[in-house]
């Protein structure tokens, strides 16, 4: 059960009416006047419920060819997923997720590595990952593809950036389980081709995708469609939701 913090109301997540995000964490209300009422005010209603942040996940390239420039777009999405207060998930690999937890880690935010390894030892030695810019990393010994479905249902939204084959197979886990998807254009790798690689699909799987060359315009698109259409079907495993 979730509460609404302006009326207390409990309820299911999936009957609430409306939801906000403030400061990277998700609120539900029973109500769009009781949502109103939070966002003119907020921090009068911020200590009388609890509530969970929400997380972004990152998935892209884990290799060296990136440019200076993508890296830096790649740092300064970590860092704005940092300052809006959402926790960063990535695969916990070297190359662009890494330069997006660097980013996260400057900025004071939480980022979480789900690793294909057994252990720290093998995550270091087998797989050649790095382990420094992490608050936790999740061992899933489920190896490099295995992983790829925890790093996805992990992630309340998923943001493609740059990526090769490894990355197209997360996208496409994302998509077939109706998540929410951001791409961050300009950043290489398979960004370009998602638009004719989704029409090619030619199935609703109930995903949507956001488009933006700015990390900051990419996350404000997202959390704005997250929290009015589609916290109610966040995956493919939630019952349809009826018409507000």
């Amino acid at each position: 059960m979730v509460q609404d913090p302006v009326c207390l109301m409990k309820f299911s997540p999936r009957e609430a009416k409306a939801t906000t995000e403030y400061q990277g964490n998700l609120y539900y209300f029973c109500s769009s006047p009781c949502r109103d009422t939070f966002i003119a005010t907020p921090d009068l209603y911020l200590h009388k419920v609890t509530s969970m942040r929400l997380t972004i996940g990152v998935m892209g390239s884990a290799g060296n060819e990136a440019t200076d420039m993508v890296m830096e777009k790649s740092r300064n999405l970590g860092k704005n997923i940092a300052t809006r207060g959402f926790i960063l998930i990535t695969g916990a690999c070297p190359g662009l997720p890494y330069e997006c937890a660097s980013g996260a880690r400057q900025t004071g935010g939480i980022s979480i590595g789900i690793s294909p390894a057994l252990s720290l030892d093998e995550h270091i030695h087998k797989y050649r990952s790095p382990a420094d810019v992490y608050d936790a990393i999740i061992y899933t010994g489920s190896g490099l593809m295995g992983r790829e479905v925890t790093n996805i249902r992990s992630s309340d939204m998923v943001i493609i950036l740059g990526g090769r084959s490894g990355t197209l197979g997360e996208f496409a886990i994302a998509y077939d389980e109706g998540k929410l998807i951001g791409v961050l254009q300009g950043s290489g790798g398979i960004t370009a081709q998602i638009p004719d690689i989704v029409a090619s699909f030619q199935k609703d799987s109930g995903a949507r995708i956001v488009y933006s060359e700015d990390p900051v315009e990419l996350i404000n698109k997202m959390a704005k469609l997250y929290t009015e259409h589609h916290y109610q079907r966040p995956s493919c495993f939630c019952d349809a939701m009826p018409a507000l």
